[in-house]
């Protein structure tokens, strides 16, 4: 079987019996019953993941996967490809917002190189896993081979499961590459059913003869492709990005080893559809953030029949949202697991209904 296969064969369901043992403690703590909110459910969600009745996480990371598009070249960016380079340079170099973030939350951030065009310098913390130079123009031809998409999403799968092996026990998705809203538009439409006008926003902020282009572009590739909704890396592979790809494994891949994972805005979420479409029983694993200003991202959250934990406008991706949400995580966990149960600090509780 294919890494591929193995991976989505061991995402099992969620643990009953610590989800309920971590319900019921979250009913002892000393406080009134739901008062913490979902911070609750989001504590029970991540036992039932675990396995654990008292998760702690200790060492946090996000996965910032770049590539480039070739559907670039077609105007859909406000700003060139050579910035998907640029970009991953400041990364590495600790000046992005994502590292600003993930130093607050105390998050590991780990880049990888999926295809970035220009290629990049050799660097002591790039992860190089490139699959090709960058995508085709999605326009002309499918973005990728479908070998290429299973490559895509098994580079995934193999980045974060080292990582995890490594330690590493809540994992954020990230990603940076110049066309990756057009690519995640077109992924959306063709997995929602919705169409393209609907789901396209202005990505890095188009103007609206930018966004008109957009729509034209991403409704001419579904057409001439017609990407099979029943088959994700079908998908992946006609309207897709490397990136997009490796987030989708890197989804697969946490999940198969009960590691709760953070999915960010409207690029991950597009790749969460593409590990749904895969695997559907990944769903309860998966948490949503934050509510993307992309006009697309309500599309995922339908699909995934999942709400976000909160609406703050963003509409970077990095994994900004994401490592915020992971902050949201800990501390969930720390209240289930550090806070005193009313029998623990001879609190009275509320007394029983008879």
């Amino acid at each position: 079987m294919s890494l591929l296969a193995t991976t989505i064969a061991a995402i099992g369901p969620l643990d009953t019996t610590a989800r309920a043992a971590a319900a019921a403690r979250q009913d002892r703590l000393t406080k009134p019953q739901g008062a913490l909110g979902r911070l609750e459910q989001l504590a029970i969600q991540i036992a039932a993941i675990t396995g654990r009745e008292r998760p702690q996480i200790r060492r946090p990371a996000v996965v910032v996967m770049a590539a480039d598009h070739g559907v670039a070249q077609r105007g859909v960016s406000a700003y060139p490809s050579e910035v998907t380079t640029q970009m991953v340079l400041n990364f590495l170099a600790g000046g992005a917002a994502i590292n600003v973030l993930a130093r607050h939350v105390g998050a590991e951030v780990l880049v990888v190189d999926m295809g970035v065009a220009a290629g990049l310098p050799e660097h002591p913390a790039l992860i190089r896993r490139p699959v090709a130079s960058g995508t085709a123009d999605m326009t002309i031809e499918p973005a990728m081979s479908r070998a290429q998409a299973q490559q895509a999403v098994e580079t995934g799968i193999a980045v974060v499961q080292e990582a995890i092996a490594a330690g590493i026990d809540l994992v954020a998705t990230g990603d940076m590459g110049i066309g990756n809203t057009t690519a995640s538009s077109a992924i959306v439409a063709a997995l929602s059913g919705v169409t393209p006008a609907e789901v396209t926003g202005r990505g890095t902020g188009v103007d609206d003869a930018g966004l008109a282009r957009k729509i034209a572009v991403i409704e001419q590739a579904l057409a001439l492709h017609r990407p099979d909704p029943r088959d994700g890396l079908d998908v992946l592979a006609k309207v897709g990005g490397f990136e997009i790809g490796g987030l989708a494994g890197v989804m697969l891949g946490a999940a198969a080893r009960r590691v709760p994972v953070v999915i960010d805005g409207f690029i991950s979420g597009a790749a969460a559809l593409l590990a749904y479409a895969l695997a559907p029983q990944i769903q309860p694993y998966l948490i949503a953030a934050h509510r993307s200003v992309e006009r697309g991202h309500q599309a995922v959250f339908t699909r995934l029949d999942s709400e976000p934990l909160f609406d703050l406008g963003l509409r970077l991706g990095e994994g900004s949202g994401a490592v915020l949400a992971q902050s949201l995580c800990i501390a969930a966990c720390r209240i289930l697991d550090e806070m005193a149960t009313f029998g623990e600090a001879g609190v009275s509780n509320r007394p029983a209904v008879e």
